[in-house]
């Protein structure tokens, strides 16, 4: 595969995940957010068992407990995701997510001790004012969605920085599907604590959990598995930040989402923070041909920070 078509596969994949916060958003009209989550990530993991059950026979101890970590902050990420969608737009919801991108150096400096450069903290302030004009009203209050967001791109953040500590010692097919798995048990777990999960759901949800199980996650995963061993880790990050802006896309398109001038500049600003704190970061060693980078099902990177799901 050549270079471009990789990249073009990687946008692929990046408008798929943009699609799916509109879609989240209209079947949470009849799902509880914890059932939607477990419904997804039970289908997602069932699906990758059954496409890589080869694999699943070399599981190790170590695989089991890295992916089950991993796996609760990406559970983490996408029920606050979830739950933020029901009292935020799916535009908004898809900018404040990819602030992930800018939380990664901070997180990394106290965590792993890699500090940022200068851009990627030219990044970070950039992100913080945009996600201000994005999310404060004009009564400078932040909507309970929003909050519940940014919390999600926090828990995205760990998780990106826990995928980068613990790929290179894991097989990333069972890494992803051990993480997979584990957010269907936690978000079930969760479901059945504060909701009464169901298996009455109408048509058009089951669709919704179809599609984003199946094609947002196990599906467009095997596709960044494949396709990111022909690109660059910062190429991937950078694709990966259009995310955000198919958000809004569909959001204006399908939900008929506006967002004024304030917010624009904001999701602006968001946006070029993304790609000022990616561009600044040294990459590291390329991936060798033919290796898979372990990578879950959003955005994120192991070698650099991502997207970012």
């Amino acid at each position: 595969m050549k270079r471009w078509q990789a990249d073009l596969t990687l946008a692929l994949v990046a408008l798929i995940w943009g699609s799916t916060f509109v879609v989240v958003k209209n079947a949470l009209d009849a799902v509880d957010p914890l059932t939607f989550v477990a419904w997804r990530f039970w289908l997602a993991a069932i699906f990758l068992a059954l496409l890589f059950h080869r694999r699943i026979a070399g599981l190790t101890r170590s695989e089991v407990l890295s992916g089950g970590l991993i796996g609760i902050w990406l559970a983490l990420g996408y029920v606050f995701q979830t739950i933020g969608l029901q009292t935020t737009t799916s535009a908004k919801a898809g900018f404040i997510t990819g602030l992930s991108v800018v939380i990664v150096p901070v997180l990394a400096t106290f965590l792993l001790r890699r500090p940022p450069g200068r851009w990627a903290t030219v990044g970070i302030l950039a992100a913080t004012v945009g996600l201000g004009l994005l999310s404060l009203d004009e009564n400078l209050r932040v909507q309970s969605g929003d909050l519940w967001v940014l919390g999600c791109a926090f828990a995205f953040a760990l998780h990106i920085v826990t995928v980068s500590h613990f790929a290179p010692r894991c097989d990333p097919i069972r890494l992803t599907i051990v993480q997979i798995a584990a957010v269907a048990a936690l978000a079930t777990g969760a479901a059945f604590v504060f909701e009464t999960p169901t298996f009455d759901l109408p048509a058009g949800t089951w669709g919704a959990i179809a599609f984003t199980g199946v094609t947002a996650t196990a599906l467009a995963f095997g596709l960044q598995v494949y396709v990111q061993r022909f690109t660059t880790p910062s190429h991937t990050a950078l694709l990966f930040s259009l995310e955000p802006v198919f958000a809004a896309l569909f959001g204006w398109w399908l939900a008929s989402e506006a967002l004024g001038l304030k917010e624009l500049i904001g999701c602006a600003l968001i946006l070029a923070a993304m790609l000022v704190a990616e561009l600044g970061v040294q990459s590291g060693p390329e991936p060798e041909s033919g290796a898979a980078p372990a990578l879950p099902d959003y955005e994120p990177l192991a070698q650099s920070p991502p997207h970012e799901a």
